[in-house]
């Protein structure tokens, strides 16, 4: 067994950094993780650094590349195209508010810690809209800072939902 990624900080804030770079549960998962492996007190700087850099590295790629993988796939792997075109009608949808509101939009967007939001989604939006590596990670890095905000006093209790 691998103890060192459950036995020692650098291992949890691997753990961290690798749980906020999956799509959906981002930062959103990862910063709670990295806390309830014992990334708290003097360490909380760790949790949050390492699932901060995590949700945000996936980010230029995506915006870079999507829609060439986008295109890579389709006419490669015909069986992907509905899954595709599910993902870019999800992302036209949530256009609308980046359209609307610009760039807060889509800070907005990414900072919601809801399904359907994040940095991965973002990104998308981005991507699809024709926006820019210059012009959306700003809003992006905001937007994830924000969640991590939120996800922090949520993790603390300072936030409830109820």
């Amino acid at each position: 067994m691998i103890t060192w990624l459950t036995d020692t900080i650098i291992g949890k804030m691997t753990m961290t950094f690798l749980i906020s770079m999956l799509p959906v549960v981002e930062l959103r998962l990862g910063l709670p993780y990295g806390m309830a492996i014992g990334l708290t007190g003097k360490l909380y700087p760790l949790a949050l650094l390492s699932a901060v850099v995590g949700n945000l590295l996936p980010v230029p790629f995506i915006i870079l590349f999507i829609k060439n993988v986008f295109a890579f796939l389709r006419a490669r792997l015909k069986k992907m195209d509905g899954f595709i075109t599910r993902l870019e009608e999800r992302a036209h949808l949530k256009s609308e508010v980046v359209k609307k509101y610009g760039a807060i939009g889509l800070c907005l967007l990414v900072a919601i810690p809801l399904p359907g939001t994040g940095a991965w989604t973002g990104a998308l939006v981005a991507a699809l809209m024709g926006l820019d590596l210059k012009r959306a990670m700003p809003s992006i890095i905001i937007g994830v800072l924000i969640a991590a905000a939120i996800m922090t006093g949520v993790t603390f209790g300072v936030i409830h939902f109820s």
